[in-house]
């Protein structure tokens, strides 16, 4: 999978692209079923309803999502609005992420999943972060030797 920035996103999106051997509905299970979702993400509570609103708990923040688009299979769309946890400050020089997550799923001819994650207004926080902890973004992992970050389905899709 790569890390990429295109003209036709905003400047302050990541996206990630990959291919996946798993089918569609494997993948949008891992997107959707909070156990799944919580064993490569974080705990959450997530129902893919257009309007649905969830949260992912975080140690130092709190995360309110709303699902703005949802195609079962297809399309996932959220926004993403973190929030310092009850009792912490925010953090003065990066201000709360208020932000949009878009994954789209299309199906292979082999039957896999082409998965696209794209982050906006991520890329001025995660950046850093990445390029700090020294790690490699991969959903791709066939190696248990290769580094993946927090963020990474692969690992688990197998329960999916």
């Amino acid at each position: 999978m790569t890390a990429k920035q295109h003209s036709d996103m905003a400047a302050d999106s990541i996206e990630f692209e990959c291919e996946l051997p798993e089918p569609p509905e494997k993948v949008w299970r891992a997107l959707t079923v909070p156990d799944l979702l919580a064993a490569w993400m974080m705990p959450n509570d997530i129902k893919p309803e257009v309007g649905g609103r969830f949260a992912f708990a975080k140690a130092d923040a709190h995360i309110e999502c709303e699902i703005l688009d949802a195609e079962p299979e297809r399309l996932l769309r959220y926004s993403w609005r973190e929030r310092p946890a009850p009792g912490k400050a925010a953090d003065p020089l990066a201000g709360p992420l208020d932000s949009i997550v878009t994954f789209t799923l299309d199906r292979t001819v082999s039957g896999g999943t082409h998965l696209r994650i794209v982050h906006g207004g991520f890329a001025r926080v995660a950046t850093p972060a990445v390029a700090g902890a020294g790690c490699r973004l991969s959903l791709n992992a066939h190696s248990r030797r290769q580094t993946i970050a927090a963020n990474t389905p692969r690992p688990f899709l197998r329960a999916a």
